[in-house]
């Protein structure tokens, strides 16, 4: 490069319904790393955004629930493979928004990259796990299958800005659901950057929106949004005011609310993400009368 030339820096924008809006409002503010050092200038999302988001999302969300499980985890696979090709990038921007060095980074990038291969794995088995006959007293058979909750609010955690988001996002969309998130407030710019992998995969547009901008701002229309089935509280761990305010906005249209706690990203997922914004279907069907033999289908 040559030493006159001007550096092109990166405009982020959000990611909603398959495209890269600005903000509705025209704001932005300033992202800085752990140092206090500016880094990029983010979208200040507003209410009328969230409110976006949340359209795009329920377009998606009948198609997506009705892709077979088996298609959905080779599309999230797909999501991995677009991320491990990026990884650079992302190393950079995880080290500059969490104060790591650069290898410590590139491991969180590193788990990253196969938890989101780890729930791609689990999209065409969560039902073997949840899912089955029933016992009953009758000539029924008793079948129950999970099924996704719709559309899920995810305040994605405000300090693992890339490990934690993954954590958080991909369980919701590998059972089926379509998710709005709210990334990091401090340090967005690995979820805005997802965003642009996210469009470069498989995953249709309005699967996954995300929105940048002040949690305490843009969250309380989304907990109350009647379109809106579930929220993760994740993000809002510290803040016990605002975690109260979102879980009786949230009860309005009783919405299922996955409550914030401490977490260690690095360790072992588990499934209860995946199981949190599920469904149960249980469907009864007569096994027909006994014929002369004894036998019944």
């Amino acid at each position: 490069m040559s030493d006159n030339r001007l550096s092109v820096f990166k405009t982020y924008k959000l990611y909603v319904g398959g495209k890269f809006p600005r903000s509705e409002s025209g704001r932005v503010y300033e992202v800085t790393d752990s140092k206090n050092k500016w880094l990029a200038n983010a979208p200040l999302s507003s209410r009328k955004d969230a409110r976006d988001a949340v359209v795009a999302a329920r377009k998606a969300q009948g198609s997506w629930a009705g892709k077979t499980a088996y298609l959905r985890g080779q599309i999230l696979y797909r999501v991995a493979e677009m991320l491990e090709g990026r990884g650079d990038q992302f190393v950079r921007e995880v080290a500059e928004a969490e104060g790591l060095s650069k290898s410590k980074a590139a491991a969180v990038v590193d788990a990253a990259i196969d938890r989101w291969v780890w729930y791609a794995g689990w999209t065409d088995k969560i039902a073997q796990l949840v899912g089955g006959g029933n016992p009953v007293a009758g000539p029924f058979f008793n079948l129950s299958s999970p099924e996704p909750t719709g559309v899920v609010t995810v305040v994605a955690p405000q300090k693992s800005s890339f490990l934690g988001l993954v954590s958080v996002i991909a369980p919701v969309i590998a059972t089926g659901n379509t998710a709005v998130v709210i990334a990091s407030e401090d340090s967005p710019l690995p979820a805005l950057s997802l965003g642009e992998v996210l469009a470069t995969s498989d995953l249709p547009g309005g699967v996954v929106n995300i929105l940048s901008g002040r949690t305490a701002e843009i969250t309380p229309s989304l907990a109350a949004h009647q379109d809106v089935n579930a929220i993760d509280l994740t993000g809002v761990e510290d803040d016990d005011v605002l975690a109260k305010e979102l879980e009786i906005a949230a009860a309005d249209n009783l919405k299922r609310v996955l409550r914030p706690q401490p977490v260690d990203w690095s360790a072992d997922p588990g499934t209860h993400r995946l199981t949190a914004f599920l469904e149960t279907k249980t469907v009864w069907h007569p096994t027909g009368s006994l014929g002369a033999s004894g036998s019944s289908y």
